[in-house]
């Protein structure tokens, strides 16, 4: 397999977003303590806030005793599940992401602060995460969405939550879903800027304490023995990312037990790319699309073909 070249797939702005974001977050981090990668993760999500569109308002409360962090919009609500391998990451990494997310779609948005591993191992943030979904519902259907390892919770939220009228539609953002490592983009792009495999390894590790929890689907989708009764799903994944396989081959399963779902790559883009909507073209284009997307499914919509 010939190796990508990274060179003439990622364009410079990107590649300036790589490098700033490689200063703040060095590959190194990973072998560091935990306490220590989350305050440098933390110290990097601050430098790249990007504030509060005008007129958008939170506020932090707990549902069903998770904390959260509510933008009031219109129904129905979006559950938004923050990346971070499950180990970094709360209510203030994805802070105006979500924010961005209330003021395109105008609905509301609710951003669950789940457990992290290595103190709270799976199915902790998965527990959070249906606890908040569930309160929620009872409002009325709701819109999940997130990008990473929330996208991978949503997934698995979904998974356990099929049928049950609660959830209208999934937006996963380059999600993780428990596909093959040894195959496909997990070798082609193994060696990736901002995600490697090896870094996916580390964080399945911390996930289970080095156990073998991966294989199940509730912890990793694309293990589930079956792929119908799931909502509408849009899967978003960055062409250059190890995890790339997992959203296509996601989506031709729903698509292929007879359900909606939408499958998109996004050429010269790398895992993380939400950072750069405001400064890179292609994740500015890529985050429109994903507002779209959430605005589509919680009006009912399917505005797009047939899973490829």
């Amino acid at each position: 397999m010939a190796k990508p070249d990274y060179q003439s797939l990622i364009d410079a702005e990107t590649w300036d977003f790589i490098r700033a974001t490689e200063a703040a977050y060095p590959a190194c981090t990973v072998r560091m303590s935990i306490a220590e990668q989350r305050r440098i993760y933390d110290t990097m999500c601050r430098g790249f806030f990007q504030g509060y569109p005008g007129g958008i308002t939170s506020e932090d409360r707990r549902i069903a005793g998770v904390a959260c962090r509510v933008y009031p919009g219109a129904a129905p609500s979006v559950i938004y599940l923050h990346g971070g391998g499950f180990v970094v990451g709360g209510l203030h990494s994805h802070d105006d992401v979500c924010a961005e997310i209330r003021h395109r779609t105008g609905l509301s948005v609710i951003a669950v602060d789940y457990r992290l591993s290595p103190e709270h191992l799976h199915p902790a943030a998965l527990d959070d995460a249906l606890a908040v979904v569930r309160f929620a519902a009872l409002a009325g259907p709701v819109v999940l969405a997130g990008d990473s390892a929330g996208g991978n919770l949503a997934a698995a939220v979904s998974g356990v939550l099929r049928g049950s009228g609660m959830v209208l539609g999934q937006v996963l953002i380059y999600a993780g879903l428990g596909g093959d490592i040894d195959a496909g983009s997990y070798i082609a792009h193994a060696f990736a800027p901002m995600l490697t495999r090896e870094d996916v390894v580390f964080y399945a590790d911390v996930r289970f304490a080095g156990g073998a929890g991966e294989r199940d689907a509730s912890a990793a989708p694309l293990q589930d023995s079956s792929f119908a009764g799931l909502p509408p799903t849009v899967a978003i994944c960055a062409e250059c990312d190890p995890v790339a396989d997992d959203s296509r081959a996601y989506a031709r399963r729903i698509a292929a037990a007879g359900g909606l779902a939408h499958w998109l790559e996004e050429p010269g883009l790398v895992h993380g790319y939400l950072r750069a909507r405001r400064k890179v073209a292609r994740a500015a284009a890529s985050f429109t699309r994903i507002c779209d997307a959430v605005t589509a499914l919680a009006t009912a919509e399917w505005p797009y073909g047939e899973t490829r």
